[in-house]
């Protein structure tokens, strides 16, 4: 494995490279099977949402970004059909988004295409390795954010 491309990247780009390999192909995918305006930072919004809704204002804080942005996704989002604002269950005042069944799908597709890509991935450098990569970069998560693996799961813009 000593190819001399392989010496020429550090951590930090090993790491964004493989996740925008990993992020292009899925949305590659998701474009083939009608998904085509979803886009990454839509993941992250979804992930947020699933199981029970979030509200605006934890989109937004969790995502990094201002209301007014998350308002903007989320109108583009309920008119492609993938969220619906819902009166929120403990305050009749406010919304609560959450996704609807093509909002679903799309998750579902997702996982689907996320676990194709992975096997493949292990194919490649055999399950153990993988095993042993997955374990050691979970570990070093877990310990920059002081025990809570998703913490700090935002896009990276």
């Amino acid at each position: 494995m000593n190819h001399p491309v392989f010496s020429e990247f550090d951590l930090t780009s090993l790491l964004s490279l493989s996740f925008s390999a990993l992020i292009d192909e899925l949305h590659d995918r998701l474009s083939e099977l009608g998904f085509g305006d979803i886009r990454p930072a839509h993941g992250f919004m979804f992930k947020h949402i699933i199981p029970n809704g979030a509200t605006g204002i934890e989109l937004a804080e969790h995502l990094g970004i201002t209301k007014q942005a998350v308002s903007k996704m989320v109108d583009f989002l309920e008119k492609s059909g993938y969220v619906i604002r819902q009166t929120h269950p403990n305050d009749k005042r406010g919304k609560i988004i959450v996704l609807t069944e093509r909002g679903w799908l799309v998750m579902k597709a997702k996982e689907e295409i996320i676990a194709e890509i992975e096997q493949r991935w292990i194919d490649n450098i055999g399950a153990e390795r993988m095993q042993m990569l997955k374990e050691d970069l979970t570990k070093l998560v877990y310990e920059v954010n002081e025990g809570n693996l998703s913490s700090r799961s935002k896009p990276v813009w």
